[in-house]
């Protein structure tokens, strides 16, 4: 099992982090060993100081596919979760800073919080149309619609299955809207999909 994240999927995170705007999309890759076992707390690892959180709507692969068409990609998953990538910024900004990859500063230990629960995309009229956010503290910090999204779900699923085959129960993050920002001990994260409650988690 694997986890594909894709990067600068909307366009106004891309702007709030001052990156460019790619011609195609973003993808990197967490092991199963980041995922933040559930009802778990997040302990915040020393090698950084700067933690971000940033909420994305997750898709669980259901079957094996290869270089799949984007008219096909409908048939390669049937449940939707939401999630959080964290990312030990300053980290990150040093690793591009020199030209490096960014896996020490993505595909950390507990670095993917991953909701306990998936919905079957039938409960939702229209997966472009998703709205999601996260809330810090009870504030929200985030929230993202997937009409946003430079690349949409299926065609992610295309371009992803090109390069890696998919394999059940893969989940591909398919990226973060704007308002990312810091992570602080003892913070209560809460993760909420068209207003249904999908993670909860506190900061250690």
């Amino acid at each position: 099992m694997k986890i594909v994240c894709v990067g600068r999927n909307y366009a106004r995170h891309i702007a709030e982090l001052a990156n460019e705007k790619p011609k195609d999309p973003v993808l990197f890759i967490k092991p199963d060993t980041a995922i933040l076992p559930p009802r778990n707390p997040l302990y915040l690892p020393d090698f950084a100081k700067d933690f971000h959180y940033e909420v994305e709507v997750i898709i669980k692969i259901n079957k094996m596919g290869k270089h799949i068409a984007p008219e096909f990609a409908h048939r390669y998953y049937e449940e939707i979760g939401l999630g959080l990538d964290i990312t030990a910024r300053d980290l990150q900004s040093e690793l591009k800073a020199k030209g490096l990859p960014w896996e020490k500063a993505k595909a950390f230990d507990n670095s993917a919080v991953v909701s306990p629960k998936f919905v079957h995309k039938t409960q939702f009229k229209n997966l472009d149309e998703l709205h999601f956010h996260l809330t810090q503290n009870g504030q929200m910090v985030q929230q993202g619609h997937t009409a946003d999204m430079l690349w949409k779900i299926d065609e992610l699923i295309s371009y992803i299955s090109t390069f890696f085959t998919l394999k059940k129960g893969d989940l591909i993050f398919t990226g973060t809207p704007a308002g990312v920002g810091k992570m602080n001990l003892n913070d209560e994260f809460a993760g909420y999909l068209e207003d249904q409650e999908m993670f909860k988690i506190r900061v250690k």
